[in-house]
C-alpha cells in the first residue's frame, strides 16, 4: 500500500541545513497498524507529513498504492489525500466556530457529497465514536477527549484507506488516552491502515509493528505478530 524508498528530507536556511530524514527505506502493508517512535527531533512528525502529502521529499521516491508522488505539485497531492488520507493531529486542529456536527461534516463538504448523504454518514461515525449527544456542542464545551473523538471522527468520515495519527493522545490524560486508542484499534480491526506517531511504549503495543527512529534513520523494527496481507 505505502513504499518509501532512500526517502530524505533536508531544510535549509540561510544559515543551516539540517536533514531530518535520511535514506528512509520503509513498506506498509494494508490494513497493518504501524506504531513510528523514537527522541524528540529524530524525524518522525516529518516521516508522517511525508506519507500524508503534506510536504515533498527532498530525495526518494514515495509510492502510494503503487503510484509514484514524491515530485506531485500540491494541487495532485490535495486530490489523493481527500479520498485517500485521514489525519489526526495531537492538538485536534477542531474549528471553535462549528459545532462537533459541522466539524466532521467538513471533509465531506470539500467533496461535494450531498446533503442527505452527508447527514447520513455524520449520524453514523457520531455513533461509532460514542459522541452523538455532543453533536451540537462546539469544541470549547468538549474534554480533550471528547475533541479527540471529534478528530477521530473527522479523520475516518470521508472512509481513508489510511489514518496517519501524531501524537494522538498527547494532550490526553490516561483515561481518556486509552479510550483514544481503543477507538483506532477497532477502525484498524475493521480494515483502515493506520501509522502512528507515539511516545508511549504502550500505546505502540497496539500496533502490530514498531518502527524506531533515530537521527533521521530507521534503527529498528519490532513485528509484535505476524502480519497477513
Amino acid at each position: 500500500m505505502i513504499s518509501v524508498k532512500n526517502l530524505k528530507k533536508i531544510y535549509t536556511t540561510e544559515e543551516v541545513e539540517t536533514t531530518a530524514l535520511n535514506n528512509i527505506n520503509l513498506e506498509i502493508s494494508e490494513g497493518e497498524f504501524v506504531a513510528v517512535m523514537g527522541p524528540s527531533g529524530c524525524g518522525k512528525s516529518t516521516l508522517l507529513n511525508l506519507l500524508g502529502l503534506l510536504d515533498n521529499p527532498t530525495e526518494g521516491e514515495y509510492f502510494i498504492f503503487d503510484e509514484e508522488v514524491s515530485k506531485y505539485s500540491e494541487r495532485k497531492r490535495a486530490n489523493i489525500r481527500k479520498g485517500t488520507i485521514g489525519f489526526v493531529f495531537q492538538s485536534f486542529n477542531l474549528i471553535d466556530e462549528l459545532t462537533v456536527f459541522e466539524n466532521i461534516e467538513l471533509p465531506l463538504l470539500y467533496l461535494g457529497i450531498p446533503k442527505s448523504e452527508r447527514k447520513k454518514r455524520v449520524d453514523e461515525v457520531l455513533e461509532k465514536t460514542q459522541i452523538t449527544a455532543r453533536k451540537k456542542h462546539f469544541p470549547q464545551q468538549l474534554s480533550g477527549g471528547q475533541q479527540q473523538r471529534v478528530a477521530v471522527a473527522r479523520a475516518v468520515i470521508a472512509n481513508p484507506k489510511v489514518i496517519l495519527a501524531d501524537e494522538p493522545t498527547g494532550n490526553l490524560d490516561s483515561k481518556h488516552g486509552d479510550e483514544v486508542m481503543q477507538l483506532l484499534s477497532s477502525l484498524n480491526e475493521a480494515g483502515t491502515t493506520i501509522v502512528m506517531v507515539t511516545h508511549s511504549p504502550t500505546y505502540a503495543e497496539y500496533g502490530n509493528r514498531t518502527v524506531h527512529l533515530f537521527d533521521g534513520h530507521v534503527v529498528t523494527e519490532n513485528i509484535k505478530e505476524q502480519f497477513h496481507v
